[in-house]
């Protein structure tokens, strides 16, 4: 996976920070995923964080919500967005981008947002996610700054993950095998 360098990041989480100000339904997608109350929920990629408090109120107190990334900024940021709005079920991991310390078939959903297109080796990013998710759990992948069709290329060429549904922006996915 390619890691953005520390200054762009910086400049996102800015963005993101004036943009989310002026928006009063930042996290209103991740109710159309399918969240329940006690659900594990991975949000892979979480950048600044923007959608954990949506993912937490979903998840509620006897779910808990993995935030993962490759950039130790933004796992701190996930971490310091927890503690500031008080949301206990936020787990901030830091991930090499192809393995992490999530257990094996223990998330009920995975999403990865504005990401998948930034993955270097999407095989093993998948697979990576195949191995965490519940058999007839959910993978919500959104296409990012790739055509649909690529996104749908890579996720059929894995070979672990059936497309269940497709929406404007992202794709929803269950685990093969």
């Amino acid at each position: 996976m390619d890691r953005m360098p520390a200054w762009a990041f910086r400049i996102m989480a800015f963005m993101f920070n004036v943009e989310d100000f002026f928006r009063s339904d930042v996290g209103k997608k991740l109710e159309s995923f399918g969240i329940r109350n006690g659900d594990t929920v991975v949000d892979y990629g979480c950048g600044t964080g923007r959608y954990l408090k949506k993912a937490s109120e979903l998840a509620g107190d006897s779910g808990k919500v993995y935030a993962v990334d490759i950039h130790e900024l933004a796992v701190k940021s996930a971490g310091d967005f927890a503690r500031k709005h008080g949301l206990k079920n936020i787990l901030p991991l830091l991930t090499d981008g192809t393995t992490c310390d999530i257990p094996s078939l223990s998330a009920d959903l995975v999403y990865a947002l504005d990401m998948f297109h930034m993955v270097s080796n999407p095989a093993a990013f998948l697979a990576e996610l195949h191995r965490i998710v519940k058999p007839g759990g959910i993978l919500v992948l959104e296409d990012g700054h790739q055509p649909r069709t690529l996104s749908l290329m890579k996720i059929r060429k894995s070979g672990v993950w059936e497309i269940t549904e497709e929406f404007k922006k992202f794709v929803k996915c269950r685990p093969l095998g």
